[in-house]
């Protein structure tokens, strides 16, 4: 069917007419868009059933990987690229005069995630998929997503995603395969032939519904699924109203991370957690048995992974299903269980770590109360065997202490292996934050180093870079990232180098044009793009950003000999819509970026953007024409990080604390191809056992940080009253709590030094070709044959053929 371009445009023709029942003049875009994504999800369905037949008639191991977020982006033209026929489609579509590209742009980003988490499952399934392992995605499906971003007076305003508006071309409804899950109710304690069971009644029950997704290998016929639950009405109780329990039920799936600083919000956040884990372990269950007529062997075909702390409830679900479904006795039980699910640690950050209290947890999910019960008080006897006396610590690492339920403690103790994202965040897991589980499991911990998917974040995003590297070493390193090493030599080729330039130059050229249509900034392209992109958090210091533009700004004010090569220091990120601080310092980038921009003395040399509603589809823009990439998190604080390999791997340069995934990067490329400052994690780490440091004592002997701190509080920003006061506290009356004042000195002299080696143009591409060279080993298919390997023992299918 797509076989030449004239195949293509026949089918296409004829699938618009029989679908829409109108001619291809009458047609509107989404009309086209609609009809080419459902042709290529026909396309590839007989490989989609294909696969699914082999998977199960080849016995092989299986593994699930369960996520509160995937942020897919746009799938169309990664589709086009991993089945190969893009161009075969562009040229058929522009003979019918329909550009792909505009097609592409009315695509919706799939509003399924906030940031890196959800992103790096997405970049999972892909390589998953590539590597012809079998692996699937269990999600949910939000309504709403996340929330659109728009800028009103420099403040955030949320508003509902509309990302289904359109319907979905990638999605099939599985209705059939519809699941109920239980809430609320009690639990009825039976003696049956001497053996208590349990049985879950007066229960809400809500219906979750599949849709499946086609995860698409790159040029293999291995077509894997993400099933994403939505939540629908079932029997509608008597007790409630009929409307108020259809809006209760529709709301599990509705917004992804409800406002939880009330109760009903946490209510509703746990419910979605639960929603996810018990659909997607009695759909798991339900296929293993229609293969097999045991769950005896579960945990020897069955894989679970559950990414951070969100699904941790898989583990006494499937309990559950196990003991109270199958009559298995609580040992057995507990062996399958504890050989199935592994989990991965996303944070350091002890808030992170999610703890529910014990009056919202039991009622709504009892059943599930009274196992976590059982398995801490299990638990407890096992670490009083242990450290006998020993309360505090036995209180320390219980699952269930003071009220509150701690779901990483119990993802440690129900997983076979926990693993963090990065050499350091693994290291300080167990030598700090996890230290007393590591001395009782220390078989469990392991480290898998994030990756993020080189055909979305090269080949597709940068298309003409691809071709470029290609030109020199080949087209291999698309299946074999590893081999973009062979780059390295070219760091010194005057040729190549003007290649990679005029390439830089021109993705710096369609970013400004989508500034200026997006801000009405016009932008110069000849500028240093320094880009900081990512969720709003305080520990990953958009602030230091932030100060360091206000000290710039005042010495082009004050200083008649300073000379700068033109800087656009570019932001995107959302805030959680009840993190206010965050939202502040939303506000205090685009009160900044107004004084700036529009500043005569000072705009020709320095501009801000704040990029409203940044998501995966406008990345696709910024990580290739970015010079200069801001990983600055407080050391310790950012678990691995994967926007640094993004930039990394389009040839901007990182400066950063030695951090995360920052420090392997700074072992790969070497001290001359990064610019590191700040304290070290150690430093950090010791400063907090330690009561923190004074951060008075550098606003008052720093001169620099004195004049930008009172300006957030002294009407330097016109209109601002004591907005910014609350900035200003939190680094000199709370100490400073991410240590932004105490890393401001270090981070300035980088930055000095950042705008001095751009001056040497030569010299930067240099260093530019070294992190793109080094950039394969970053790529998740490396990350993915680490988890297949070493933790779920997985194999790859048979390999496909080329569709």
């Amino acid at each position: 069917m797509f076989s030449n371009k004239q195949c293509f445009q026949q089918s296409f023709l004829k699938k618009l007419e029989m679908t829409y029942g109108k001619s291809f003049k009458e047609s509107t875009i989404y009309d086209q868009y609609h009809t080419l994504g459902n042709m290529v999800r026909e396309y590839i369905s007989s490989d989609w059933i294909a696969t699914n037949e082999k998977q199960r008639s080849s016995h092989t191991k299986q593994v699930y990987y369960l996520s509160i977020e995937f942020l897919l982006g746009k799938l169309l033209v990664q589709n086009l690229l991993n089945l190969g026929i893009r161009e075969v489609v562009d040229e058929g579509l522009q003979e019918l005069g329909i550009d792909l590209r505009e097609i592409e742009e009315i695509e919706a980003d799939a509003g399924l995630g906030n940031g890196g988490l959800g992103r790096l499952a997405a970049c999972f399934l892909d390589s998953l998929a590539s590597l012809n392992l079998p692996g699937h995605g269990c999600g949910i499906r939000y309504k709403h997503g996340l929330f659109d971003q728009k800028i009103v007076d420099g403040f955030q305003v949320e508003l509902p995603e509309q990302w289904l508006r359109h319907g979905n071309a990638w999605e099939v409804r599985k209705a059939d395969e519809a699941i109920e899950i239980n809430f609320w109710g009690e639990v009825e304690t039976l003696n049956e032939k001497g053996r208590l069971s349990f049985r879950h009644v007066h229960t809400e029950t809500i219906m979750a519904v599949p849709y499946d997704i086609p995860i698409i290998g790159y040029e293999t016929n291995i077509v894997n699924t993400l099933r994403l639950w939505n939540a629908e009405p079932s029997r509608f109780p008597i007790h409630k109203d009929v409307m108020e329990y259809k809006r209760e039920t529709e709301s599990v799936s509705e917004f992804l991370y409800p406002d939880d600083t009330h109760e009903d919000g946490k209510i509703l956040r746990l419910k979605q957690q639960y929603f996810l884990v018990s659909a997607s372990l009695q759909s798991i269950v339900a296929s293993h048995r229609k293969t097999y007529s045991t769950l005896q062997n579960f945990h020897e075909k069955v894989a679970i992974h559950i990414n951070d702390t969100h699904p941790v409830l898989a583990i006494p679900e499937l309990m559950r299903i196990l003991v109270d479904e199958e009559q298995m006795d609580w040992e057995e039980a507990w062996f399958i269980t504890t050989n199935t699910v592994s989990y991965t640690n996303h944070t350091t950050l002890s808030e992170a770590l999610e703890k529910w209290s014990i009056h919202l947890f039991k009622p709504l999910l009892p059943r599930i109360y009274m196992i976590i019960e059982e398995i801490n008080e299990r638990f407890c006897r096992q670490l009083w065997n242990r450290y006998p006396g020993d309360w505090r610590k036995i209180e320390q690492m219980a699952i269930i202490a003071h009220g509150i339920v701690k779901m990483a403690h119990l993802a440690l103790v129900g997983s076979y292996r926990v693993n963090g994202v990065a050499k350091i965040h693994t290291e300080i897991l167990k030598n700090r934050e996890m230290k007393d589980f590591y001395e009782v499991y220390p078989e469990k911990f392991t480290n898998k180093t994030n990756g993020i998917t080189h055909r979305r974040w090269l080949l597709k995003a940068n298309p003409q870079l691809s071709r470029t590297i290609t030109d020199v070493i080949g087209a291999s390193w698309v299946h074999h990232p590893s081999e973009l090493m062979k780059l390295k030599p070219y760091a010194f080729d005057a040729g190549f180098k003007e290649a990679v330039q005029k390439v830089k130059q021109e993705r710096k050229k369609s970013l400004a044009q989508i500034i200026q249509r997006q801000t009405g900034i016009p932008i110069d392209d000849h500028s240093i793009f320094d880009v900081q992109v990512k969720r709003l958090h305080a520990y990953k210091r958009q602030l230091l950003n932030v100060l360091h533009i206000m000290y710039l700004y005042n010495r082009i004010k004050e200083e008649k000999s300073f000379e700068i090569h033109p800087r656009t220091f570019i932001f995107g990120a959302k805030a959680s819509p009840g993190y206010y601080y965050a939202k502040k310092i939303i506000k205090l980038i685009n009160s900044l970026a107004e004084k700036v921009n529009n500043d005569p003395q000072v705009s020709p040399f320095l501009k801000v953007i704040f990029l409203e509603n940044y998501r995966v589809s406008l990345a696709e823009y910024v990580f290739p024409a970015a010079d200069v990439s801001e990983q600055i998190s407080t050391a310790s604080k950012e678990a691995s990080g994967t926007g640094n390999m993004k930039f990394m791997m389009n040839g901007a340069l990182i400066i950063g604390t030695l951090d995360g995934a920052n420090i392997e990067i700074f072992e790969k490329v070497g001290a001359d191809n990064i610019f590191t400052f700040g304290l070290s994690a150690e430093e950090v780490l010791n400063y907090e056992q330690n009561g923190g440091y004074r951060s008075y004592d550098y606003y008052y002997y720093d001169k620099r940080i004195k004049k930008v701190l009172e300006q957030l509080i002294n009407g330097f920003f016109p209109n601002s009253f004591d907005l910014f006061e609350p900035i200003y506290d939190s680094l000199l009356m709370q100490n400073d709590q991410y240590y932004v004042l105490r890393d401001f000195a270090s981070y300035a002299g980088a930055q000095e030094k950042v705008n001095e080696a751009y001056l040497n143009q030569a010299g930067w591409l240099e260093r530019s070709i070294i992190n793109i060279a080094h950039s394969g080993y970053f790529s998740s298919d490396r990350t993915i044959r680490e988890y297949a390997d070493d933790i779920w023992g997985i194999h790859p299918l048979e390999r496909g053929t080329v569709v």
